[in-house]
């Protein structure tokens, strides 16, 4: 029965199609494209999704390149045809997800992202999408997420010998690079070509220098001369990896204990005197230190491995026609 409504469905959308859409240079605006048990995918539907997938325009791909978007039309369709029978999974075991489901995804997203409502809201209307459907959109992916609980990621296990086999092999992604917690007081120079300001400047780093080696606060001072960053934070700029350092600075902080003062650097814009407030040695995180980590990855992969076989079975039993 199935398979005789989804032919009824995909013939009267057909004959409909071809009747309401007109014709330009003898191409077909929409058309089925693809027919998965009782739902069907339109051309339409399917450029939505190589749009939003690909961020492209998918008729101006086709002019420019008509086999790339013939391949991308095809690995898309195949996700379309994945995600409508699981849809349709959704619909027989009565998975549901409530507004305020949805409410907290998105919350979630815009936290995790940095994003704001006004731009996703902007993002949206540049691709012609209202908010409506972004919600559907969310609603309907928390549900697939529900029903890949339900069917996949309940039957996983992921053994302890796995995780530390996974250690073992890839210790050099879990070694930390060498850190310094630094702070600078920036004297800046606004006539660069004025000798005599470069002068009056260079004397007062001396004086500070003078002043820090005399045990005065390296913040305080700061927030007296710094006309630089972080000079509210008494001239805190915070964590570098040694590597994000210019080569002059990563050899003068190389060579000084926690806690020293650098001598006056010059360079154009002005002179920078640095404090090194705290450094972290190179070393390798131990496995208690990454096991979330190792365990969080191994889950994933072996969910997308179950839900791969489980969605081939999926489609196995179903009736699928494709007309792309």
């Amino acid at each position: 029965m199935k398979f005789f409504k989804g032919l009824y469905i995909f013939i009267w959308s057909a004959l409909l199609i071809v009747i309401c859409c007109p014709v330009f240079s003898a191409e077909i605006l929409n058309r089925v494209v693809a027919v998965a048990n009782n739902e069907i995918i339109t051309l339409h539907e399917l450029n939505a999704k190589i749009k939003v997938i690909t961020g492209l325009d998918p008729i101006g791909l086709k002019e420019r390149d008509e086999q790339g978007y013939l391949k991308a039309g095809r690995q898309i369709l195949d996700q379309l045809i994945n995600e409508k029978l699981a849809q349709e999974k959704v619909s027989e075991f009565g998975i549901n997800v409530s507004s305020a489901e949805v409410d907290r995804a998105i919350e979630r997203i815009m936290r995790n992202t940095s994003a704001t409502r006004e731009g996703i809201l902007a993002h949206l209307k540049e691709q012609g999408k209202s908010y409506e459907w972004y919600r559907e959109t969310i609603k309907n992916q928390l549900k697939r997420m529900r029903l890949i609980n339900q069917q996949v990621k309940s039957k996983i296990i992921i053994r302890e010998e796995r995780i530390k086999e996974y250690y073992n092999e890839h210790k050099d992604e879990y070694r930390l690079e060498e850190k310094v917690r630094l702070a600078v007081i920036f004297l800046g120079q606004k006539n660069l070509s004025d000798s005599k300001e470069a002068r009056h400047l260079r004397r007062r780093a001396d004086r500070i220098v003078s002043r820090l080696k005399n045990g005065e606060d390296f913040a305080k001072l700061a927030r007296e001369f710094s006309r630089g960053p972080g000079a509210d934070e008494g001239g805190d700029i915070g964590l570098f990896k040694a590597s994000q350092l210019d080569p002059e600075l990563k050899d003068i902080v190389k060579a000084m204990p926690v806690g020293d003062i650098s001598e006056p650097i010059i360079n154009p814009s002005g002179i920078r005197i640095f404090k090194l407030v705290e450094k972290q040695e190179k070393k390798l995180r131990t496995m208690e230190e990454v096991r979330d980590g190792i365990y969080r990855k191994l889950y994933l992969e072996e969910v997308d491995k179950m839900y791969s076989s489980w969605v081939k079975e999926l489609r196995e039993k179903a009736y699928i026609k494709i007309f792309f």
